[in-house]
């Protein structure tokens, strides 16, 4: 067994791949890198075959048909033969510096979960996001110890690393042709968690810029009806009220939070006749299936204001607090 799996979804990544394994590849360990081609159109098998062919012992290639990003994660996840397991995004990379402190901290430490901090980077600027204050750093601890999130922070498939046999054990398996299943794979695991570990390195580089990038604002609005099948399969998962560990209970509905309050404003952004019906859809699947927890979206709540000013409050916010 390895002690680490990284697998890397591809689909028409040939000229930006590289950066994402030469950054994983450039440190010595117990690695493996398992390296998803999604049905590309481009070269990007040929690349994936080169890095296969160079690092035979570290490097696996699966070619599969296209199925998208969380059917690349499970093709992964099939395969994946380490101790731990970590998803990266072809056009991202990692830190190599801090990527070393992690894998010494996952050699010393029994972990269900680790989680370091990320970095957006843009064509001019970098913002470094971490949990200080909010989780305990340099130690093994639980959920009840740790503090509230504020807004501007949630864990993301960037910061976070599991243990492969916790993901196999709930048999996670994410929805095929579906934008924006990351958000699945940080939330669904979590009531599984019972020890993690914070370390406070700029471990992730989440590049944003791309005009083609699911995290565009026009694709969102493009892609919401993917946004709402996740939101609805999130709340479909489990009923956050029924956590015992409060801290726990208190993040899941955080993050749920989120997460219903982005697919809301950007229907609201849209403001469309359909859009309209979206939220009030949206909004009734969380009544029908949680009534009880609709009076705990505190920041969701804010987006069933009339548009005039629920829209102005969510971009004040998001200046204020920096939230991506």
């Amino acid at each position: 067994m390895k002690l680490i799996s990284f697998v890397i979804p591809c689909y028409n990544s040939s000229k930006f791949m590289s950066k994402a394994l030469d950054s994983i590849l450039n440190v010595k360990g117990d690695i493996e890198v398992i390296i998803v081609n999604d049905g590309s159109s481009d070269t990007t098998l040929d690349v994936a075959k080169s890095f296969e062919k160079k690092y035979p012992k570290i490097v696996k290639v699966i070619d599969k048909e296209n199925g998208g990003h969380g059917s690349g994660v499970n093709a992964g996840l099939k395969l994946a033969n380490g101790k731990y397991f970590k998803v990266v995004d072809s056009d991202d990379w990692l830190d190599s510096a801090s990527l070393e402190k992690v894998l010494n901290v996952l050699k010393k430490e029994d972990v269900d979960m680790l989680i370091a901090n990320y970095v957006y980077e843009k064509e001019a600027s970098s913002k470094e996001m971490n949990y200080l204050g909010i989780l305990p750093e340099n130690k093994v601890f639980n959920w009840s110890e740790i503090k509230k999130f504020p807004i501007s922070k949630y864990l993301l498939m960037h910061s976070v690393i599991y243990k492969t046999k916790i993901l196999r054990d709930i048999k996670l398996e994410l929805p095929e042709h579906t934008f924006y299943v990351d958000n699945i794979f940080v939330y669904y695991p979590l009531p599984h968690i019972k020890t993690m570990y914070y370390l406070n390195v700029p471990l992730y580089r989440y590049f944003i810029g791309r005009i083609d990038q699911s995290v565009n604002e026009k694709n969102m609005i493009k892609r919401i009806n993917e946004q709402l099948k996740v939101n609805k399969l999130m709340i479909d998962f489990f009923d956050p009220l029924s956590i015992e560990n409060k801290k726990l209970q208190e993040y899941l509905i955080h993050y749920l939070d989120i997460m219903i309050t982005v697919s809301s404003i950007l229907l609201k952004i849209d403001n469309t006749k359909e859009s309209k019906e979206k939220i009030t859809g949206l909004w009734n699947y969380l009544k029908l299936k949680n009534p009880k927890i609709v009076k705990k979206l505190k920041l969701a709540k804010m987006t069933l204001l009339p548009r005039f000013i629920a829209i102005p409050i969510y971009k004040i916010s998001r200046k204020i607090y920096k939230f991506n």
